[in-house]
């Protein structure tokens, strides 16, 4: 067939593998062809406006995120998660990002429900098409929500008629991949919500990149450090030193550390006892190998 005669729709597979060629669709949607630069006969737009290919070009973007670490590193923090969270109960994610990790762990652990939160529109935008997607009764709608920022909005998800007046309680909090790439204040914010929001003896599990005694426990993580502090001097690999005492000035305990795959941790906290909102129960801790 003479490709000029060709129905425009049909000749856009010739340039789907170019950089024009899906984003041309919708110009031939009006009569105009970015490939062989002529003009569709006003007979023939309102069939290439049916085409399956220019009715995918006016469809909603998929908002869907994806992390290759998340898929990377799901199973074997799912291994450790099988370890720590409680029975049934609430478990609130911080900093959900792409909403994959939530997705994952919500199926893993069908009994718990899963509350994804992140301070940033787009991620709950990824979170939210996961989730329409999965279709899982037990992973919440997604909720704004920046560590620092207090009290947490998760009362309503608690379900406690008295939230306003008390604390809410939740059994579980996680947080993946968060305090090396933000302020030392989300880190300071983050021990600060999950002491006020978790049951005596709730778990705060973290993942991620740690120094050890002020030192990196792998080139690799050096590097990935260097990197980060060159983006944000705000940013960097904490030392888990620093993050235990941070914790331990909010009444939560370091339970245990776990080596990960590439040069990562996980790290349990426990919430060790009853404590005032918004008052540390010790006094107040500066990270000495990282700025602020």
């Amino acid at each position: 067939m003479n490709a000029n005669f060709m129905p425009r729709a049909l000749r856009a597979a010739e340039c789907r593998g170019s950089r024009l060629g899906r984003d041309s669709i919708i110009l031939r949607r009006v009569g105009y062809c970015p490939s062989c630069r002529r003009v569709t006969p006003a007979a023939n737009v309102a069939r290439i406006q049916e085409s399956p290919l220019a009715q995918d070009a006016a469809s909603p973007p998929d908002a869907r995120r994806h992390a290759p670490a998340a898929r990377r590193n799901r199973e074997p923090i799912s291994r450790v998660l099988a370890e720590v969270l409680p029975a049934a109960g609430l478990v609130v994610e911080v900093a959900a990002g792409t909403g994959e990790h939530a997705l994952h762990f919500a199926a893993a652990f069908p009994h718990l429900s899963w509350l994804p939160t992140d301070p940033d529109p787009d991620a709950l935008a990824s979170i939210a098409a996961w989730a329409a997607e999965a279709g899982l009764p037990n992973l919440l709608p997604p909720r704004l929500l920046d560590a620092r920022r207090h009290p947490w909005p998760v009362a309503d998800a608690v379900g406690n008629a008295d939230a306003v007046a008390t604390a809410p309680r939740v059994q579980a909090v996680v947080c993946i991949n968060m305090i090396h790439i933000a302020p030392w204040e989300a880190c300071v914010g983050l021990m600060a919500g999950a002491a006020e929001v978790l049951v005596p003896g709730g778990p705060l599990f973290l993942y991620g990149p740690f120094m050890r005694d002020g030192r990196h426990t792998a080139p690799s993580n050096e590097a990935f450090d260097a990197s980060l502090r060159a983006t944000d001097p705000r940013f960097g690999v904490r030392d888990l030193g620093d993050v235990a005492a941070e914790a331990a000035a909010w009444g939560l305990d370091l339970e245990r550390h776990v080596a990960m795959p590439a040069n990562n941790l996980s790290v349990v906290f426990r919430n060790s006892a009853e404590r005032i909102p918004g008052r540390r129960v010790r006094g107040a801790h500066a990270p000495p190998h990282v700025s602020s």
